[in-house]
């Protein structure tokens, strides 16, 4: 199976930046796509963006366009998270997900992260 791990969550003031990466291990070959998501306190899971694994093709949700970017490293079966011109509303525990090539077929998420901190402050 696979296993995820995020880095690099911090504080970083309003309209700064950070990069989250998400490394992936295991049976890296059963991974159909991977996305990021996030939750604030008192909140539900939001969908932040995803990125088809081969094909590198990503969609965002409507409040992060134009300034967060994924990306992915085959190589390194890893995937980013840019975020530029943060704003106090990104705060949140930020998760990366896997969904493999069985669990597409359910558009299930089945594989989580720990997740890692990003605080914006005013």
């Amino acid at each position: 199976q696979v296993q995820l791990v995020e880095s690099g969550g911090g504080l970083v003031q309003a309209g700064g930046s950070l990069r989250l990466s998400c490394a992936a291990s295991g049976r890296t070959f059963s991974t159909y796509a991977m996305g990021w998501f996030r939750q604030a306190p008192g909140k539900e899971r939001e969908f932040v963006g995803s990125i088809n694994w081969s094909a590198g093709s990503t969609y965002y949700a409507d409040s992060v366009k134009g300034r967060f970017t994924i990306s992915r490293d085959n190589a390194k079966n890893t995937m980013y998270l840019q975020m530029n011109s943060l704003k106090p509303e990104d705060t949140a525990v930020y998760y990366c997900a896997a969904e493999t090539f069985a669990s597409r077929l359910r558009n299930e998420w089945n594989i989580w992260g720990q997740g890692t901190q990003v605080t914006v402050s005013s």
